[in-house]
């Protein structure tokens, strides 16, 4: 399954970001890039399932590329390839509101579900949002309330 969008990897989990055009999806790869995560794809997501696990890729003719907002379309950058996801981020469009204890959402494909958080791509605090929401996804992190079920309540 081939959808618009990104994905990033750290520590070999992956995150899926969608979002409508100019929401930040490049920009806010570029700036997780310049924080130790891997380029998995931009622009173009290959999804598919292994066992229980949904998987991204890269398309072959996109592999290696970033789209960067006013400098260009750069190539030959290192990538990861099929890396299991554990979460979406839905990036929102500039001025939408967005809920300070958000309910715990998902995102569907190919017949499993995935943890999902929203958030505004081009907030300074974008990519830390997106560290902590990741570690909680992968259970390294617990949170009391908000955008995932806490341990201990049925999903």
């Amino acid at each position: 399954m081939s959808l618009h969008g990104s994905c990033v990897a750290l520590d070999e989990q992956g995150v899926l970001i969608l979002g409508p055009s100019g929401s930040g999806k490049s920009d806010l790869v570029l700036r997780l890039l310049g924080r130790g995560w891997d380029l998995v794809a931009d622009d173009q997501v290959e999804l598919a399932v292994e066992g229980d696990a949904l998987r991204a890729s890269a398309p072959a003719p996109l592999r290696g590329l970033l789209e960067i907002r006013g400098l260009g379309l750069m190539q030959d950058l290192p990538t990861v390839q099929d890396i299991p996801l554990r979460l979406v981020a839905q990036l929102l469009p500039e001025g939408a509101a967005l809920a300070r204890l958000p309910e715990p959402s998902s995102y569907q494909a190919l017949g499993l579900t995935l943890p999902m958080v929203a958030l505004h791509g081009l907030q300074a605090s974008a990519p830390d949002l997106l560290g902590f929401a990741l570690a909680a996804a992968c259970g390294r992190a617990r949170m009391a309330a908000g955008a995932f079920e806490p341990r201990g309540r049925a999903a």
